[in-house]
């Protein structure tokens, strides 16, 4: 018998030209020439509207339930005068707007005015607003962009933290108040204001992390939306040949939701319908409503939500008979997918529609707009990234024993507002992008197979032994292997003589009382043992965390990612105890 088909839907060539040089430094590019690409991306508005008004760019759940729809007919006059606002305002590069709430139908609306207009945004992460305590981030934010004008939808949630974090001199207008920003109807100045922009006018500052300091502003370019929308239309012809359909969450505030996902729907003038939920526990029934009702063509998640949507789909025909329907691609990104949850939805697709669904992802940073490598022909395995997309230069830099990937090209930002240091620390001689990530080839001696992510540079750490530990591929490994029981780890080990980690446990853990999860954990100690090549990847030693990672610590990213420096440095305590002799009774232990 066969093996089932895979969906079929048009992709683009996925090769590579390499050259080696006598420095150790290997380049790469795609032999195919980058197609020509808008200097605004609110060009695309402008064109949908003309040629199909009555397309839903946007949908939004109404309180009692049913979706609040704006076509591209309904927005382009309004984004108009929503710009006459702003340019009213005075609004500009040194006084741009900045958004503080959730992704939102009114957001959308004052981003594309704003930079239809030549006026930088600033989207901020809600979590600086709602889940620090100190709000020193959002004072920093803020003090960095200084905005002319900060809009936040909610004045109950949003108003103790913009009067803790913004000047009183600067105007705040909250939903309440966001029809005055439509107030007028659009005069010539807007097109005045639109015709002076150009490819390197600044759409955006994005704002990183702060996963290794203080949060940089991303200066984020027209010139880098629109080509780096060109090279995923390139890599993924199938989101030009069918108008994209989207059910997504995540945030406008990150490169992948805010550049790549807005991108996408309004460079193919597509719809994208606006996913209030969450993957975890008490928001994600709100994803199940949304994916029971739309179909989506091409699906985004994170690891952590394809994990936490998996037995949904298993126990619900009709969600998973709505999922597979017109779905043509599925992609994760932001850390490597399990590969039981990677199978899983394969047998799923069959099962449900009798074909597979094609796997892609790929490698970016908001510092690429995202899209830089892809696997637009099928990620072989979990953790391959694919090969440098159309239009961009790849440097793979020797540091130390391993290969640091670099990008030049259209899509690559020209540095971070007001901090000329950091720019200039962020590209090497020869105008690459030092991404701070190791790349290595699938297969050396075929390139065309592609690279993979090989980790932080500047996670990984030595054992007295003088061995060199790689902290990215050993963390993807022990969560695979602890899924669903891991829902993160963080190595332990600097100048220390053996490997250890630190396990924020799962969901799953919550059904198991504490000797059957310390035999659990022991088991996956003693797997992970056996599996080991060497010191550099035997980890000897588990702790189980008890308090989960701290948002004003920077143990975490709003998007929940971990910070494992931070982690290492808040927890100091916890570490000593593990390697004490003799060490803490809560430690996990295997002999060496």
């Amino acid at each position: 018998m066969s093996a089932p088909a895979t969906r079929r839907v048009p992709l683009g060539p996925a090769e590579v030209a390499v050259m080696r040089r006598d420095d150790g430094a290997v380049l790469l590019r795609s032999p195919h020439v980058l197609g020509p690409y808008p200097d605004n991306l609110t060009e695309r508005l402008v064109r949908w509207a003309r040629e199909t008004p009555a397309r839903v760019l946007v949908a939004q759940r109404e309180p009692l339930g049913g979706w609040r729809t704006l076509t591209y007919g309904e927005a382009l006059p309004r984004v108009l005068a929503i710009a006459q606002a702003l340019i009213g305002r005075g609004l500009s590069l040194e006084r741009p707007l900045a958004i503080l709430s959730e992704n939102s139908i009114e957001h959308l609306l004052l981003l594309l005015a704003a930079m239809h207009a030549g006026i930088p945004c600033a989207p901020v992460s809600p979590a600086y607003s709602l889940v620090s305590t100190d709000y020193a981030r959002l004072r920093y934010v803020i003090g960095l962009a200084t905005p002319g004008l900060v809009f936040a939808a909610d004045e109950q949630r949003f108003a103790k933290a913009l009067d803790a974090a913004v000047p009183k001199s600067t105007e705040v207008v909250y939903g309440a108040g966001f029809a005055q920003f439509e107030a007028r109807s659009a005069t010539a100045q807007v097109d005045q204001a639109h015709a002076r922009t150009g490819p390197d006018t600044i759409a955006k500052f994005l704002f990183t992390s702060g996963s290794a300091g203080p949060p940089k502003a991303v200066i984020i370019t027209q010139r880098m939306l629109c080509s780096n929308q060109q090279m995923l239309a390139q890599a993924l012809p199938f989101l030009t040949a069918v108008p994209p359909v989207l059910v997504d969450w995540l945030p406008w505030h990150h490169t992948a939701g805010g550049n790549h996902n807005i991108g996408i729907t309004l460079y193919n003038g597509g719809t994208l319908y606006i996913d209030e939920g969450r993957p975890m526990p008490g928001l994600i029934a709100q994803t199940l409503r949304n994916l029971r009702e739309v179909g989506p063509t091409i699906y985004f998640n994170v690891p952590r939500g394809y994990e936490v949507l998996l037995p949904h789909l298993r126990a619900d025909a009709v969600l998973r008979r709505t999922f597979f329907s017109r779905l043509g691609l599925i992609q994760y990104a932001a850390a490597v997918l399990p590969q039981p949850i990677w199978k899983a939805y394969e047998e799923l697709a069959i099962a449900t529609c009798g074909e597979r669904i094609l796997w892609i992802t790929g490698y970016g940073a908001t510092e690429t707009a995202p899209f830089a490598m892809s696997t637009n022909r099928g990620a072989a395995r979990a953790g391959t990234v694919g090969l440098p997309v159309d239009g961009l230069e790849m440097k793979l830099a020797p540091i130390n024993d391993k290969l640091e990937a670099r990008f030049r090209g259209p899509s690559i930002t020209p540095g971070y507002w007001r901090q000329p240091e950091l720019t200039r620390a962020a590209f090497d001689e020869e105008g690459f992008y030092r991404t701070g990530d190791a790349m290595r080839f699938v297969a050396p001696e075929d390139p065309q197979q592609g690279l993979e992510f090989d980790g932080r540079l500047a996670e990984d750490f030595k054992l007295t032994t003088g061995t060199w530990v790689s902290v990215g591929p050993l963390r993807a490994r022990i969560n695979a292997a602890g899924a669903p029981y891991v829902q993160d780890s963080v190595i332990t080990g600097h100048d220390r003589d053996e490997v250890g980690a630190l396990i924020f446990p799962g969901e799953a853990c919550r059904a198991l009382d504490a000797p059957a999860l310390r035999l659990l954990f022991r088991q996956l100690l003693e797997k992970l043992a056996r599996e080991a090549t060497g010191s550099s990847n035997r980890v000897t030693r588990l702790l189980l965390l008890t308090e989960a990672p701290s948002l004003d610590s920077g143990e975490i990213t709003d998007k929940g990612s971990i910070n494992q420096k931070a982690v290492l440095l808040r927890r100091a305590v916890l570490v000593d105890a593990m390697y004490a002799e003799p060490p803490d009774p809560r430690t996990i232990r295997v002999q060496p």
